[in-house]
């Protein structure tokens, strides 16, 4: 297929909820992909963060294609190997107790927050129920996660919303405690956030949140959808700000490109939800399973080192470049803050030089793959600080 053809095919029978920038794929090889006309690409956005081992990893190939080989799905009245591997894997990695499948974040972020109300209304009542979020969040598009979503601009629409949430300064712990009362069932971050502009929250900040939570018996609720599986430099963010959440929710880098999300169960939660409570068709899918065991076998200490040194090569040749204001986040999660130009132009004249980025807010974000090797991180800062650089022309 021809890019003309889809675009014709796309206008006529997909939904409009994507702008899209006009690009084909026709196949990839880890960091590296080509359009369908044969242009060569250095990808430095993972299909948002998705794709953690970058295009056509032999071995997850191999595990996807020989599950699929062997049965693609059953229903949750039975087990399921790989399931039971990853949510071992899950746990080993992660300090967490049990896991929920899903099938995506926004599904693992209600999930989240399902947990924190039953946990809350059962112990203290059905008035316990209120869940305070962060201005700047981005938690979903659900009705639910959409409302725990601390963007008004996305708070459009699709009245009534879920009634329950609050939203509170980021970085600013009296604001927070303004918003906390009995009613409290749980605190819900994103320790950078992503869609937000790739804003880290402080450390101080972030462990008298947990702090409080622990004091007051309110969970303490981590979303890690984009942060996760490796992308920080650490399995999960939290590890790097040394709390312990009660409840983590994942998804993207965990499946490789395939739909797949999970709670993560700390000690108080592990217990909470009984059959019936919760479920999912999908979740716990066996061919997704097969290829998110492979990511998480991959990810060990040498692999999340390399992650942390890859992240400061970036940052080391973006600082004080041309036209860059600031750069921020940590490991392959990055933020660049252009002094001059529109971060969306700067997206298309990436494209067009032969580099995919994204943009978050104002500024473009970096979410390579966590494979991507040192030669094509070399090309694409090259094009990036190119680009850049014309922005301020």
């Amino acid at each position: 297929m021809k890019l003309q053809q889809a675009i014709e095919l796309d206008q006529t029978y997909v939904a409009h909820t994507y702008g899209r920038a006009p690009f084909l794929p026709s196949h990839g090889k880890g960091a590296t992909c080509w359009d369908c006309d044969g242009k060569e690409y250095v990808d430095f956005s993972s299909g948002i963060g998705v794709t953690s081992l970058g295009f056509a990893d032999p071995e997850w190939v191999a595990a996807v294609s020989r599950q699929a080989g062997e049965y693609a799905h059953i229903c949750n009245y039975y087990y399921s190997a790989p399931g039971e591997e990853v949510a071992k894997l899950l746990c080993e990695k992660s300090g967490m107790k049990k896991v929920l499948f899903a099938n995506s974040g926004a599904e693992a972020n209600e999930g989240m927050i399902k947990v924190a109300r039953k946990y809350s209304q059962e112990k203290y009542g059905p008035d316990r129920s209120e869940i305070v979020t962060l201005i700047n969040s981005f938690h979903g598009r659900t009705v639910t996660t959409l409302t725990a979503t601390g963007q008004e601009a996305m708070h459009q629409y699709f009245y009534p919303f879920t009634p329950g949430f609050s939203y509170a300064e980021a970085n600013d712990f009296d604001d927070l405690l303004s918003h906390v009362s009995g009613k409290t069932a749980g605190i819900m971050m994103e320790l950078i956030q992503g869609e937000g502009g790739v804003v880290p929250l402080d450390e101080g900040y972030v462990q008298k949140v947990a702090a409080l939570c622990k004091e007051r018996d309110i969970l303490l609720l981590i979303d890690e959808v984009q942060t996760g599986n490796g992308r920080t430099g650490y399995f999960y963010s939290y590890q790097a700000f040394g709390i312990e959440p009660d409840i983590v929710s994942t998804a993207k880098g965990l499946g490789n490109g395939l739909p797949i999300g999970a709670v993560l169960l700390g000690e108080k939660t592990e217990a909470v939800l009984k059959p019936g409570d919760h479920g999912t068709t999908f979740g716990m899918n066996p061919v997704v399973c097969a290829g998110a065991k492979v990511v998480l076998e991959r990810i060990d200490g040498t692999f999340l080192a390399e992650v942390t040194r890859k992240g400061k090569k970036i940052r080391q040749a973006l600082e004080g470049a041309d036209n860059v204001a600031s750069v921020t986040g940590m490991g392959l999660m990055i933020g660049v803050l252009p002094e001059k130009g529109d971060a969306h132009a700067i997206f298309d004249r990436c494209r067009e030089l032969g580099l995919l980025v994204l943009t978050a807010k104002n500024k473009v974000r970096l979410l390579p793959p966590l494979v991507i090797t040192d030669g094509e991180l070399d090309r694409g800062i090259a094009i990036l600080k190119q680009a850049l650089k014309e922005a301020a022309q």
